[in-house]
Order: C-alpha cells, then sequence, then structure tokens
C-alpha cells in the first residue's frame, strides 16, 4: 500500500480512530508507514500488534477505574492520570498487549515527540518501546497533567504540542498519498484555550521553549488543518474525521462505543472509495 496513515491524537477521542483502524485490520490492510501522535500513536500499536477492539476494551474497562486517572496520582507520579497502571500493569498483566506481533512489524512506525529543551518535534522509532511503554508515555504526555518524560539523555513532552499531525514528515517519508484519521470534525479550528495558558505559565520558567509551543499551539495546528483540507482537495490526502465534536476526557463508557462505532461506520462507508484512490 503506497501511502502513509497518520493519527492525530485526542486521549478518548481516539476511539473514533480505533474504530476506522480496526475496519482496516479486517480487510488486512497495513501501511508502510505509520506515524502518531499521543492517543493517536497509541491506537497505532493495536492496530500494528493486529489486536482489534483492545483500545476500545481498555479504554471502556478501566476510564473510570481510580488505578487508570484521578487526582490521587499527582501526589504520587505528578499525573493525572496512574502511569504504572496504564502503561506496565495493562499491557502486560491485565490485557496483554502482543509484543512479538508488534516488534515483527516489516514497516515504519513512529511517534511524534516534542523536546522539551527545544521545542522541536522529533520522530522516535515507535517499535523500540520497552514494555513499560516510554516512547509512548512521551508522546502521550500532557503538560501539568502527565510529567514529562527523560528517555535516552532527552526530555520529552507531548508531540502535539509541536506537530499535532505529522503530514510533513509524512511527505519526507517520500509517500505522496497520505490516509489521515483526525478526531475533530470539518471545520474545527483550535483557540488557545485556558490550559494552555496556565500550564504556558507554569513551565515558562523550566521549559521556556515548551512555553512557546503552548502559546502558538492553536495558530499552528489551524495551519494544518488549512493544509489537510488543500491536500483532501488536490488529491493528496484520504481524511477520516468524525461528523461531530468529541470529548477529550469522556467518562460516559455507552459513548465512549458510540465514538467508536461511529469510526467502523464511516470506515464501512468510505474503504471501497479509499481502495480506489490508493489505486488511481
Amino acid at each position: 500500500m503506497k501511502a502513509s496513515l497518520v493519527l492525530e491524537g485526542g486521549t478518548f477521542r481516539s476511539l473514533y480512530t480505533a474504530g476506522v483502524l480496526d475496519r482496516l485490520l479486517e480487510r488486512e490492510w497495513m501501511f508502510p508507514y505509520i506515524v502518531g501522535v499521543s492517543a493517536g500513536a497509541l491506537s497505532a500499536c493495536s492496530y500494528v500488534s493486529q489486536q482489534p477492539e483492545r483500545t476500545l476494551r481498555v479504554f471502556r474497562n478501566y476510564r473510570n477505574d481510580p488505578r487508570y486517572m484521578g487526582v490521587r496520582h499527582f501526589f504520587t507520579e505528578r499525573s493525572y492520570f496512574g502511569i504504572d497502571f496504564a502503561y506496565r500493569e495493562i499491557p502486560n498483566v491485565l490485557d496483554p498487549f502482543d509484543w512479538e506481533t508488534f516488534r515483527a512489524f516489516p514497516g515504519t512506525l513512529e511517534f511524534a515527540v516534542t523536546n522539551a529543551t527545544t521545542g522541536a518535534v522529533e520522530f522516535v522509532d515507535g517499535l523500540t518501546m520497552n514494555e513499560s511503554c516510554d516512547w509512548l508515555q512521551a508522546t502521550c504526555a500532557i503538560p501539568l497533567v502527565f510529567p514529562e518524560r527523560t528517555i535516552h539523555g532527552g526530555v520529552y513532552y507531548d508531540g502535539g504540542l509541536a506537530d499535532s499531525v505529522p503530514i510533513e514528515r509524512a511527505k519526507e517519508k517520500g509517500f505522496a498519498k497520505h490516509v489521515i484519521v483526525l478526531t475533530r470534525p470539518k471545520g474545527y479550528r483550535k483557540e488557545t484555550d485556558l490550559s494552555n495558558k496556565v500550564a504556558s505559565f507554569v513551565l515558562r520558567s523550566k521549559y521556556p521553549r515548551i512555553a512557546e509551543r503552548l502559546d502558538t499551539r492553536a495558530a499552528t495546528y489551524n495551519a494544518t488543518m488549512d493544509a489537510i483540507d488543500r491536500m483532501e482537495r488536490d488529491g493528496e490526502a484520504f481524511v477520516f474525521r468524525p461528523s461531530h465534536a468529541l470529548s477529550s476526557f469522556e467518562s460516559d463508557t455507552t459513548q465512549m462505543l458510540r465514538n467508536y462505532k461511529l469510526g467502523l461506520r464511516h470506515a464501512d462507508a468510505r474503504l471501497d472509495e479509499m481502495e480506489q484512490w490508493l489505486q488511481s
């Protein structure tokens, strides 16, 4: 399949992505190059390990489990998420991740991370992450909600701060066509909200480049959405996106299932069209 697969993040909005990817798995469609950001990288992992419904199952089973997320974790892990539980116990004990199939993937899987010192986006080999999911933790490290991650001497935050949808990276890899899965509806544009302003203020003295990224994130994101719209019009991109707004921190497990099924339905409706587009 001579196209890239580019996956936006969005915490629990990524259940839509999981639905689309599970339909791709059913057809045994695998892409030679996949790049994911934050929860998009998480969804990519279960796609590459060929475990359909795993993302849905984990989110629905553990979203409201106090071990998974909650204020108490700030006192032990400086995080709203239970890092040890989410990234070690779930994939290695409670809902085993298929590491063998994952590591045998013949293509390229990259995660976008933001270097906390330089503010630059970096792309790391997702297939090299260890069984504590170190690089996955890094790409999901939302400032103030999740602490920065130190890996191989570098310090990293969520890749979405620097590059929410890495289309330019996919182009650099030599692909002319791109399947993009977004988690916001068509026409969505970001505004600088209070959470980004607070995070920028708190982190400015320690990580000034991250503060700058937070200050300009909306403008950067919106420019990327404009570029994706142009690519879609020009036939360079085939875009899946939800038809309505989804909640990033959805707690209703019934709604989670609906969001996942929305991805399934959109894939069912458009995969034949996508196949023709890929062959054109």
